[in-house]
């Protein structure tokens, strides 16, 4: 599932986790919008979501994943699966083009349509059109550089906009304290 809508990027690195995303906003090969807000705060600010795709399906998720929070608190995985779940199974969820990445201090989850709940391996996770490219300038900074996390997702988001069309310099950073 590729989304030609954004480039959300998380990082987890030196003990702290970053979540960023860019601003713009695309219809076809139009910008409508430049400053958008694709990262928001569920849980009293224990978690941290990004998303990539349709803004409205995406807020349609993040209201039954902060309920799924809510019903499994503490246990990120677990509401994470449960969202999946519902996703795919659901009739008129199953028309939902989105994807979202959900961070706490422990965790770092993708979450798409299909069913996937993934946790990456080194921490670094991007979606979006511009995804692949944030997610190869981040490992580069990771492994070259001694930058903090937040600094790690604003550079490569920037090297990411300087790629990729549909993704600006209009950039938001979100960090927590991590525990792994």
């Amino acid at each position: 599932m590729k989304l030609n809508a954004t480039t959300i990027l998380s990082v987890r690195h030196q003990g702290q986790v970053a979540l960023g995303g860019d601003g713009q906003v695309s219809l076809g090969d139009s910008i409508m919008k430049a400053d958008a807000m694709k990262i928001r705060h569920l849980l009293d600010g224990k978690v941290i979501t990004g998303f990539a795709g349709g803004s409205a399906d995406a807020f349609a998720l993040l209201e039954r994943l902060e309920a799924k929070l809510k019903n499994h608190p503490g246990n990120i995985p677990r509401a994470a699966t449960e969202l999946a779940k519902e996703w795919r199974t659901d009739r008129a969820l199953r028309r939902l083009e989105a994807m979202v990445i959900i961070v706490s201090a422990e965790h770092t989850l993708l979450v798409t349509g299909i069913g996937d709940v993934i946790q990456p391996t080194d921490g670094i996770l991007g979606i979006g059109s511009g995804g692949n490219y944030a997610v190869a300038a981040a490992r580069g900074l990771v492994a070259h550089s001694q930058l903090a996390a937040g600094e790690i997702v604003r550079k490569s988001l920037e090297i990411a906009s300087g790629i990729d069309v549909y993704t600006n310099d209009q950039i938001v950073v979100e960090e927590l304290e991590s525990h792994s």
